[in-house]
């Protein structure tokens, strides 16, 4: 198989591995002579493409060709352009998505950490959060510092970095609070020391209103200006915090406690045909066993919002998703911005063409399920099934942003590759096979077994249980053994 057509209405088809100029080729039920080299992953067409007529991938539009483009042409930024522009407005039509329950026939477990608060966790940390940049160092000191009270049971001590929480104003602020204290409530951490300087604009009282309730034996904070060697307060600090996360054990714990993050970077042509609907499948499994999955990247909606319109369980998360949307494109706009200026030039030297095309592709990983919720930057998940969080594409601020609603673990479909971590372990899907055998040290799953045969299925029941066993300490993703200390948090505004 050289080329593979996705949807039975595309007038494209995509290379699965180069094809040579002059080869010919069959798709479609059409067998036609390719007239340009298509690199892997490229599109070729089906068929004659009139100028200005839609290019059709994944049974919808993702572009209008610039040029009239002949069959076996190489389809591309060449010779196609995005539709994407203006705001729109939106109409809920649930009548055209699938809406029909997705059942599981199994029970799934895995061994977590259980909290006192009903959650569970698949590590047991010990964080150090500052809440402003200028404790960074003192953080990582106490970090080293304390590392003679780790135990068996305790699966690290980290202390995170960011440069915020001073000169902010208004929603900058709010948006660090709202990370930090998302990244306080994540079950991963089994204590938390929030470390202040004590002058800060962000302070202690003002985290501790954004963080609400919490355990005071699991969550302490300690003001450098307060005490004359913070260092040493400190660590005597996160050795009260280890004796109480010792106390945790792994045991069974149901999936339905699990929350996973859905996210793309560095896609190509082949993540819209193998790891992005790979990781729809597993979004389906999770959530028809009662368990949460949720999507970000908004501007990657941008040309694909109406499939999750359609799929948003009422009116009023129908409403919240036109929001998430519309207000996205104003943030783009307010800076004189093209809400089409993605994808990225690693995108389109991969075969993605256009920001459509782009969308189309990403937002599989949400997989078939309703939209339960749409949660703000910085909020938490607090309805089980699929939901939309607020953030950019940026990698690092969309995983860090996942971390703190409550996302266990990220999954992350990539066709270029990438080695960031973040908080919480980030599983890193491959969408082809040369990525995967190339970048050993940075893939934990191949899903472009899918592009040489291996059946979504039967790749699902593999990454599964992939899933579970890093959930239970049995692996661990490759990007845990890599420098996750650097918090990415979205800035818009003003630094004073």
């Amino acid at each position: 198989m050289n080329v593979f057509q996705i949807h039975p209405h595309d007038n494209v088809a995509v290379a699965v591995d180069a094809v040579a100029k002059g080869s010919v080729v069959t798709a479609g039920g059409k067998t036609f002579t390719v007239c340009q080299d298509i690199p892997a992953g490229h599109k070729v067409a089906l068929q004659p493409i009139a100028k200005g007529e839609d290019v059709i991938k994944y049974g919808f539009p993702i572009g209008t060709a610039k040029t009239d483009i002949p069959v076996g042409a190489w389809v591309h930024t060449q010779n196609v352009q995005s539709k994407l522009g203006d705001l729109l407005h939106y109409t809920y039509e649930p009548e055209k998505a699938d809406r029909s329950p997705w059942k599981s026939e199994k029970k799934y477990e895995f061994q977590g950490y259980k909290r006192s608060d009903g959650s569970a966790g698949i590590r047991n940390e010990v964080w150090i959060i500052p809440t402003v940049g200028c404790v960074n160092n003192i953080a990582r000191a106490i970090e080293t510092a304390s590392q003679a009270y780790k135990t068996e049971n305790i699966d690290g001590i980290y202390a995170y970095s960011h440069p915020h929480g001073c000169s902010q104003l208004g929603d900058d602020q709010v948006h660090t609070q709202k990370i930090l204290s998302g990244l306080i409530h994540n079950p991963n951490a089994g204590a938390v020391l929030v470390l202040s300087l004590g002058c800060e604009n962000n302070q202690v009282s003002l985290m501790k209103e954004v963080i609400g309730d919490y355990d005071p034996d699991r969550v302490k904070f300690l003001v450098c200006q307060d005490v004359e060697d913070e260092i040493e307060a400190g660590t005597a600090i996160v050795k009260d915090l280890c004796h109480y996360a010792a106390q945790f054990h792994r045991q069974p714990c149901d999936a339905s406690l699990l929350t996973i993050g859905l996210k793309c970077g560095g896609s190509d042509g082949f993540s819209g045909i193998t790891a992005n609907p790979l990781v729809g499948e597993i979004s389906n499994r999770l959530i028809a066993a009662g368990g949460t999955s949720i999507l970000t990247e908004v501007p990657e909606m941008f040309g694909a919002e109406t499939l999750l319109m359609n799929r948003a369980r009422n009116r009023e998360v129908f409403d919240k998703t036109v929001d998430l949307i519309n207000h996205f494109k104003e943030y783009f706009m307010s800076y004189g911005e093209k809400i089409n200026e993605n994808p990225s030039p690693g995108n389109k030297a991969g075969g993605i063409t256009t920001l459509e095309d782009k969308s189309l592709g990403c937002v599989q990983k949400g997989g078939r399920a309703l939209v339960e919720d749409v949660l703000a930057y910085g909020d938490r998940a607090t309805k089980k099934g699929l939901n939309l969080l607020q953030a950019p594409g940026n990698d690092l601020v969309a995983s860090n942003a996942l971390a703190a609603a409550g996302a266990h673990m990220v999954l992350f479909t990539t066709g270029r590759g990438t080695p960031f971590a973040c908080p919480v372990p980030t599983i890193k899907i491959s969408s082809n096979s040369h990525l995967a055998g190339f970048k050993r040290n940075w893939i934990d799953f191949n899903a472009g077994t899918i592009a040489e045969g291996e059946s979504r299925e039967a790749a699902a029941d593999r990454l599964f249980q992939y899933i579970l066993d890093v959930a239970s300490g049995r692996v661990h993703a490759k990007s845990e053994a890599l420098d996750k200390h650097e918090l990415a948090i979205f800035k818009n505004g003003v630094t004073l």
